[in-house]
């Protein structure tokens, strides 16, 4: 990797790629070992405050340094919100990143809204015009590896796509299912794809969206802060790390999080053998519930009640179906927020689950994320007007009644549950807003979340060491405080063996360590459920929605699909 120098211009060869630093426009042009145009990267992105624009007026030289297999080459610029920021391309042999620092002008911290990368507000040269400027890109098309309802994850380069951890079935946040995937796009050039994606510090994830924003062969990114993200004296920001895959674009997502492990961001689980229980085919409540829903014209959490469990277990004893991990689902609870057994639905929850036990069984508690039901304001994240929007993980006084909550859940001592371990759901209600109010300002987006799982986490190990955590969220951060990974419900309608393997690569490549629970719920109909139950296998660990009838068609099962559940049970643990 050398560096020359060409009428002012700074000219960085290296194997995988070759960056131009020009001066007479505020551009850096990315290119192809041979000379290929890739991207004109606009340098001096703009970082707003809650309350400011960030126009940069004045820039400096490009400064190089080289070490040992590294060049660094970094700008200073002054702008009218920043005192000052600084602007550096870290470069490797076979990849860059690009990170800002920015320098709060006083004493008072600063409120950070939004991060822009390789786009922002421009006013020093008279020559290139003022106003907001983008950086020009000749890629093919984008790829985001978060699943969606539509289940199309490839884009045109000049439209827009966003990697966030919210999500409901509404338009725009109808990508709940994972929450999050990485934070990484993929930009094809070529026949190459080019891993285009977030690297923060630990910490400093504190940000709840990364957007892609295309236009007429243009294009920027950015990162919503929302206000909660003080700079007090200088600041780093996420650098953004640009892979060059030789194979697909699942290649480049999975170089994406290589680098991120390389480079310590992120902790590293140690993959040891797991309990054979963690690995044994799973039963769901939840679907024999929504078809009694069904059936009943009635409300599907009505129907998590003990009676309708043991009438389930008993299915499944007579078909000759012997699961060894059985999760009771939505709503076993008297309350979301607390997690107290709803004794008129479960008059004897300990004794459910002993016996369980005592058939060799495991049993998991689903818990609702964020939803603050049962739990007194003070302990919740508040919106403006002062109501609870979800409970508060960084709250001292909640943690303790979440602490106490999973010890109720998992002990055996006295009165408590004696449960397996838990499924989180609804992780992608996480808080997200500028007016909103948390006891800790500093933890928020993707450090809100691994503030709740390893509260949960910890607590959790110490009542039983292989207590079972899963939750839908595969990302390379968060790979140290979950078990298992759920790929989440299925969308109707769809080409669910393609939608399903899809998100089982994502997972696999985000958190390698985990497990993954299949899942099986909703389904179109019995042939679609037949041909998904096929591929558990080959994906992950067996998950079981459907006892007697598909909730969604009613059609009954016949010996035909039990002979099948059995068939497919019996080939996942002889692998």
């Amino acid at each position: 990797m050398e560096f020359t120098r060409n009428a002012g211009e700074i000219v960085l060869e290296a194997d995988a790629y070759r960056l131009i630093f020009l001066t007479e426009r505020p551009f850096v042009n990315l290119e192809t070992p041979q000379g290929e145009r890739i991207a004109e990267l606009f340098v001096f992105s703009s970082v707003h405050p809650l309350n400011g624009r960030d126009d940069t007026y004045a820039t400096g030289d490009w400064i190089v340094s080289k070490a040992v297999d590294i060049i660094d080459v970094t700008v200073s610029a002054q702008s009218t919100a920043w005192a000052n920021k600084t602007y550096r391309f870290h470069c490797t042999a076979a990849r860059f990143t690009y990170s800002i620092e920015v320098e709060a002008d006083g004493a008072t911290p600063v409120a950070l809204a939004d991060a822009h990368y390789f786009g922002g507000y421009y006013s020093e040269s008279v020559r290139w015009s003022s106003g907001f400027f983008w950086s020009g890109q000749r890629f093919a098309q984008i790829f985001n590896p978060e699943p969606n309802i539509p289940e199309v994850f490839h884009v045109p380069a000049s439209s827009g796509s966003k990697i966030d951890l919210t999500g409901v079935p509404i338009p725009a946040k109808g990508d709940w299912f994972f929450t999050p995937p990485p934070f990484c796009f993929a930009a094809q050039f070529g026949n190459q794809w080019i891993g285009i994606g977030v690297e923060a510090q630990a910490g400093a994830n504190t940000y709840t969206e990364f957007g892609y924003h295309g236009n007429l062969e243009a294009f920027e990114l950015s990162l919503s802060y929302e206000g909660h993200t003080q700079v007090e004296a200088t600041y780093q920001l996420p650098a953004i790390g640009f892979d060059f895959a030789n194979g697909d674009e699942y290649g480049a997502i999975a170089a994406h999080v290589a680098a991120l492990r390389v480079a310590n961001l992120v902790a590293i689980p140690a993959d040891n053998d797991k309990p054979a229980w963690w690995q044994t085919p799973i039963f769901c409540g939840w679907g024999p519930q929504c078809y009694l829903a069904a059936v009943d014209h009635g409300h599907a959490p009505s129907y998590a009640r003990q009676e309708y469990y043991e009438r389930f277990m008993q299915v499944l004893d007579a078909q000759d179906l012997n699961p060894g991990i059985v999760v009771l689902d939505d709503k076993w609870q008297a309350t979301y927020g607390e997690n107290d057994a709803d004794i008129g639905k479960w008059h004897d929850l300990r004794g459910f689950i002993d016996g369980q036990h005592a058939r060799g069984r495991k049993v998991l508690l689903w818990l609702k994320a964020w939803d603050a039901e049962g739990v007194p304001v003070e302990e919740c994240i508040t919106h403006a007007g002062g109501k609870a929007v979800a409970f508060d993980p960084t709250n001292p006084a909640y943690e303790r009644r979440f602490r106490a909550a999973i010890r109720r859940m998992l002990s055996s001592d006295g009165d408590c549950y004696n449960a397996d371990g838990f499924k989180i759901d609804f992780t992608a209600r996480i808080p997200s807003g500028y007016g909103l109010k948390l006891y800790d300002e500093r933890v928020w987006g993707l450090e809100l979340i691994r503030r709740y799982l390893s509260i949960l986490r910890s607590e959790a190990k110490l009542i039983k060491a292989d207590a079972l955590i899963m939750s839908h969220t595969p990302h390379p951060y968060l790979a140290d405080v979950v078990d298992m990974i759920r790929l989440n419900d299925i969308n109707i309608g769809r080409d669910v063996n393609r939608a399903m393997r899809h998100r089982a690569k994502i997972a696999r490549i985000a958190c390698p360590e985990a497990l993954i629970d299949t899942d099986n719920w909703p389904i179109t109909d019995k042939a679609a459920w037949r041909a998904y139950l096929q591929i558990q296998p080959e994906l992950g660990i067996p998950s079981l929605y459907t006892i007697t009838h598909i909730d969604s068609t009613q059609e009954p099962l016949d010996d035909a699909d039990y002979d099948l559940i059995r068939r497919v049970w019996a080939q996942y643990r002889a692998q």
